[in-house]
């Protein structure tokens, strides 16, 4: 039996939807897409789109930046560029940070996006 259906992207809560997806955006190259905003006005989830899939950024006023490493990670995003010394560079002009901690090695690395989330630069496999 084949595939019934396709994972779309992932949603990922944040204090600031519209930011964390302008981050994104302009690390993977993209352009933010369709806000959502409540009753009040204030931008509450934002779409992403990144060719077939789409991220789903959404402001969560209880959102706590992870504890990593000490805490284990219910998911975390891989991006994969061709160049990763530049990518890192890159991304982290954008506001990413470097944490010390590296288990990747060679395989890849580890940056933590401007809420705090750790996420992958690694080379496609």
């Amino acid at each position: 039996m084949g595939l019934l259906g396709k994972i779309g992207g992932p949603a990922i809560w944040a204090p600031d939807a519209k930011e964390l997806a302008g981050f994104y955006a302009a690390a993977l190259g993209g352009e933010v897409g369709e806000e959502y905003a409540d009753e009040s006005g204030k931008v509450r989830a934002v779409f992403l789109p990144v060719g077939e899939t789409t991220c789903f950024f959404h402001t969560a006023e209880t959102f706590r930046r992870p504890d990593w490493p000490r805490e284990e990670l219910p998911f975390h995003l891989d991006l994969v560029f061709d160049d990763i010394p530049a990518t890192v560079e890159r991304l982290l002009a954008l506001g990413a940070t470097k944490p010390d901690f590296q288990p990747g090695g060679d395989g890849w690395t580890v940056l933590l996006d401007p809420s705090g989330q750790p996420f992958c630069v690694t080379r496609s496999h």
